[in-house]
C-alpha cells in the first residue's frame, strides 16, 4: 500500500504556492459525516456559503460552484460567455496565462496572445496599455473578451485589474473582462465588482486554505446575458441550470459535500477575522520574505515592486546554478517542499508559498531550510536571510500588542 504520510518526525513543510496547508479546524468540519444533498440541512449550508462567498469575491452578483480545479473554472467561463470561433485578447504573464490560451485553442476560439516577449516578459504585470492600443485597432470589435491573470503563480506577479478595466473602457469597447485569481483570492485584495470584472475564476486550494476540488465563477449581469448568446456546447459548465438550483441553495449534480463543508468553515475565519486583516497579513509575510531574499543577495522573479505578490516569492538562482537541483536537496534534506520554475522559469527559480496554514515561525523555518539547502547546493549568499527576516517580523508586528512596547 503507498505510504502517503512518510514523514518520520515533525510535519512536512509544504511550503508551494498551492495546495496550500490546510488548517485543523478545516480538516475537523470536513470530517462531519456527510449528508443529502437534497435535503433541508443542505439547503440551508449552500444559501449560507453563496451568501458569504460574495463577501469574499466583494461582489452583489452571483458565484458559481463548481466540484472541480481551477482548470474547470477557466474552462466554464470560457465555454458561457463565448461561441466557437470567438476571438479573444489573453495576455501573457506566465505559465498559468499560457495554459489558459492553450485551452482557449482547444475550445476551438480564437486568442491572441500578447505580452512583453522572452523570460524577462514573466517578470513583469499586465501592461494595460497594450490592451488598450489593440482593443482601439478592432473598429469592429471582433475581440469579444479580454483575459487576463490577477495574481499569477508562476511568477509572484500581481497584476492591477483596475487598470485594465480603465483600459477597456478608455477604448470604448465592448468586450467582456475575464479575470483569473485562482491563486489571489483571500489572499491579495480582489474587487470583482468595483473593478468591472465579467467573470472572475478562482479555486479553492489558495487563500481559502482548501483542498483542491472546488473552483469558482463569480459573475456579472453583462457575464449572464452573453451566456444567453453563446452558442459554445455545454453542459455540466452550464450557468443556467446552476443559478436556478442556487436559488434554493441546491445544485443540479451531485456537489463535493464534504469539502463545502470545509469551504464554509473557511470563510468563517476569513470574515470573522476581517478580509483586510486577512491582506495586511499576507503582505507582511510577503515583506518578510523578500527581505530574506534581498539579505541573500538573490534576484525577486517579479522586477516591478509595486507588484510584488503576497501570496509567493520568486527566488532567482545565479547563473549556472539549477533551481530544481536546490529545491530537491531542500525536499530531501528538510522535508521542504518548494514551488518549481513552470515554463520558461524551469530550473531558473523556485517559489515560495506564504499563504493557507502559516504563521512567522512557518516561514522562519522554511527560510532557514532554504538558507541551508543553497549553502549545501553551494549557491553564493551575501548574508543571512533568516536573520534578516527575524528582524524584519519583530520590528513590523501586525498589531500594536504584538509588540513588547505595545
Amino acid at each position: 500500500m503507498l505510504n502517503l504520510d512518510f514523514h518520520p518526525s515533525g510535519r512536512h513543510f509544504l511550503q508551494i504556492p498551492g495546495p496550500s496547508p490546510v488548517p485543523d479546524r478545516i480538516l475537523r468540519a470536513m470530517s462531519l459525516p456527510t449528508i443529502d444533498h437534497r435535503g433541508p440541512e443542505f439547503g440551508a449550508l449552500g444559501l449560507e456559503l453563496l451568501a458569504k462567498l460574495k463577501q469574499v469575491f466583494k461582489t452583489e452578483g452571483p458565484v458559481m460552484i463548481y466540484p472541480a480545479s481551477g482548470t474547470g473554472a477557466w474552462e466554464a467561463a470560457l465555454a458561457n460567455v463565448l461561441s466557437p470561433g470567438d476571438r479573444v485578447l489573453m495576455y501573457e504573464t506566465g505559465h498559468f496565462a499560457a495554459l489558459w490560451h492553450k485551452m482557449a485553442l482547444r475550445l476551438q476560439l480564437e486568442p491572441e496572445f500578447i505580452g512583453l516577449p522572452g523570460y524577462e516578459g514573466w517578470r513583469q504585470g499586465v501592461q494595460a496599455d497594450m490592451i488598450e492600443a489593440r482593443l482601439r485597432e478592432d473598429a469592429e470589435h471582433r475581440l469579444k473578451a479580454v483575459c487576463v491573470v490577477h495574481n499569477e503563480t508562476s511568477t509572484g506577479v500581481t497584476s492591477d485589474i483596475a487598470a485594465v478595466r480603465r483600459a477597456i473602457d478608455a477604448a470604448g469597447h465592448p468586450a467582456l473582462l475575464l479575470v483569473d485569481t485562482i491563486s489571489g483570492l483571500a489572499s491579495a485584495d480582489y474587487r470583482h465588482d468595483e473593478w468591472g470584472v465579467d467573470v472572475t475564476i478562482s479555486g479553492s486550494q489558495k487563500g481559502l486554505m482548501l483542498p483542491p476540488g472546488i473552483s469558482f465563477n463569480a459573475l456579472s449581469d453583462k457575464a449572464i446575458a452573453a451566456s444567453r448568446e453563446s452558442t459554445m456546447p455545454r453542459s455540466f459548465w452550464a450557468w443556467d441550470e446552476i443559478l436556478e438550483a442556487n436559488r434554493n441553495g441546491y445544485w443540479p449534480y451531485t456537489p463535493s459535500t464534504n469539502l463545502l463543508y470545509g469551504l464554509n468553515e473557511a470563510l468563517d475565519m476569513l470574515l470573522d477575522e476581517g478580509l483586510e486583516h486577512v491582506f495586511a497579513r499576507h503582505q507582511r509575510w510577503a515583506a518578510g520574505v523578500r527581505t530574506a531574499v534581498e539579505a541573500w543577495g538573490l534576484e525577486i522573479q517579479c522586477q516591478d515592486p509595486a507588484l510584488y505578490s503576497p501570496v509567493l516569492t520568486g527566488v532567482v538562482m545565479p547563473d549556472g546554478v539549477d533551481a530544481d537541483a536546490v529545491r530537491k536537496i531542500i525536499y530531501e534534506r528538510f522535508d521542504l517542499s518548494l514551488g518549481m520554475g513552470l515554463g520558461k522559469a524551469k530550473g531558473k527559480m523556485f517559489r515560495i508559498g506564504h499563504l493557507g496554514d502559516c504563521n512567522d515561525l512557518t516561514l522562519i523555518a522554511t527560510l532557514g531550510g532554504c538558507e541551508a539547502g543553497m549553502k549545501l547546493c553551494g549557491v553564493p549568499l551575501a548574508g543571512s536571510g533568516v536573520a534578516a527576516a527575524l528582524e524584519y517580523f519583530a520590528d513590523h508586528p501586525l498589531r500594536s500588542s504584538d509588540s513588547c512596547n505595545g
